[in-house]
């Protein structure tokens, strides 16, 4: 899927919709953020990221003005992957709004990504995790990651 930025407003907050692929076809121009006091990278379409896209990345996040408050929403576990991996992949002061974890079903077989909020199912750095997730089907799903790795980036922040 090719790589695409939407940019959309949200009050005084700029809203960059991430889509696609990020990879050496990923085109990051720099954001128009006149007058824009923080940034939300919304980053639900990612679908794949590749060595040269996290290079790409990392220059383009870097290169946002420091007076910009960023934050990133709706990670897909792509993305989270990198966060526990990759040095500098988010600049040390960005804001994780909300991020997917995978469950799954043994009975069922089921997969389901459930959005994990900040405030709801983790803060400062905790997990709060719902107590029980269900599939379409009624059965109660597992949390489908090794939670000491995949939170691993809420406890460095």
């Amino acid at each position: 899927m090719p790589f695409s930025i939407t940019k959309v407003s949200e009050g005084a907050k700029v809203v960059l919709q991430l889509k696609g692929n990020i990879d050496e076809d990923a085109n990051f121009a720099p954001p128009d953020l006149t007058g824009a006091g923080a940034v939300v990278l919304d980053l639900e379409g990612v679908s794949a990221i590749n060595s040269v896209g996290i290079r790409e990345w990392i220059k383009w996040v870097k290169a946002f003005p420091s007076s910009v408050q960023l934050s990133v929403r709706k990670c897909p576990k792509i993305i989270v992957d990198q966060i526990n991996m990759v040095a500098g992949f988010l600049p040390p002061t960005t804001v994780v709004e909300s991020f997917f974890v995978p469950y799954y079903s043994d009975s069922s077989g089921n997969e389901k990504m459930v959005l994990f909020e900040n405030g709801k199912e983790f803060s400062s750095g905790e997990v709060n995790a719902p107590p029980e997730v269900k599939d379409d089907v009624g059965e109660i799903m597992e949390m489908d990651v090794i939670e000491a790795k995949y939170f691993k980036f809420l406890k460095n922040g």
